[in-house]
C-alpha cells in the first residue's frame, strides 16, 4: 500500500537524518549530561507538552521515575500535563497559555530543568513556561520540529527533528527521549 510505504520511508529518513547529524547527536548527549548534573544536585526535571506531546511528557517522566532498562532508584521528574484540577483551575483563572508557567512558578527552583515539547515550537503555554523557567534560573530544553520557531531563540538547548510532519516529529521525540533516559540511567547507576 502506497501510504504505508511512504509513511515508513519518511519515518526512517528522518531518523537517518538525525543519525547522520553530529550536531544533533552532540546536543542529545549534552541534554542527558545536563539532566545527570541536575540529579547530582538533587534537583528535578519538569516536562510539558500539548496533545500528543503531553502524552510524550508523561511517558518521558515515567521512564525517569520508574525505570528504563533496569531496576534502580527513581529519579525526580514530573509531567506538568497530568493534573486536571491544576490545569483547569489555571486555565479558568488565568488562561490556557499559563497552564505550565504557573506550575513552574509554584514548584520550580534554580538548577531544575524544564523540557518543553512542541512540534511547532510556537505553543504559547510552552513559551510562557520557558520564560518563567528562565526567571528562576531553570535550564530550558525545547524539543521541536524543523521549522524556525519561537523556542529557537529562548531555550538553552533546542533539539530539532528534521521534519515538518507532526507524527514523524513525535516519533523522533520519543526516540530522543528514550536515548536520553538510557544515557542518564547508565551514567548515574553505572550498569553499562
Amino acid at each position: 500500500m502506497f501510504i504505508l510505504d511512504e509513511y515508513i520511508s519518511k519515518s526512517i529518513k528522518t531518523k537517518n537524518l538525525i543519525l547522520s547529524d553530529r550536531s544533533t547527536l552532540d546536543k542529545i548527549i549534552n541534554v542527558a549530561n545536563l539532566i545527570i548534573n541536575c540529579y547530582k544536585q538533587n534537583k528535578k526535571v519538569m516536562i510539558a507538552g500539548n496533545g500528543g506531546s503531553a502524552a510524550d511528557a508523561q511517558h518521558f517522566a515515567g521512564e525517569l521515575v520508574s525505570k528504563f532498562y533496569f531496576d534502580r532508584p527513581g529519579l525526580s521528574a514530573f509531567s506538568l500535563s497530568t493534573d486536571t484540577s491544576v490545569l483547569t483551575a489555571i486555565g479558568n483563572d488565568y488562561g490556557y497559555e499559563y497552564t505550565f508557567s504557573r506550575q513552574i512558578q509554584a514548584s520550580g527552583h534554580e538548577g531544575d530543568i524544564f523540557i518543553g515539547i512542541s512540534t511547532s515550537g510556537n505553543s504559547r503555554n510552552i513559551i510562557n513556561a520557558v520564560n518563567q523557567a528562565k526567571e528562576l534560573n531553570i535550564i530550558t530544553v525545547g524539543l521541536v520540529g524543523s521549522n524556525q520557531c519561537l523556542l529557537d531563540d529562548i531555550c538553552d538547548v533546542v533539539l530539532k527533528v528534521p521534519s515538518n510532519i507532526t507524527p514523524i516529529i513525535q516519533e523522533s521525540h520519543i526516540m530522543i527521549e528514550h536515548i536520553i533516559c538510557a544515557i542518564v540511567e547508565d551514567k548515574i547507576f553505572k550498569k553499562s
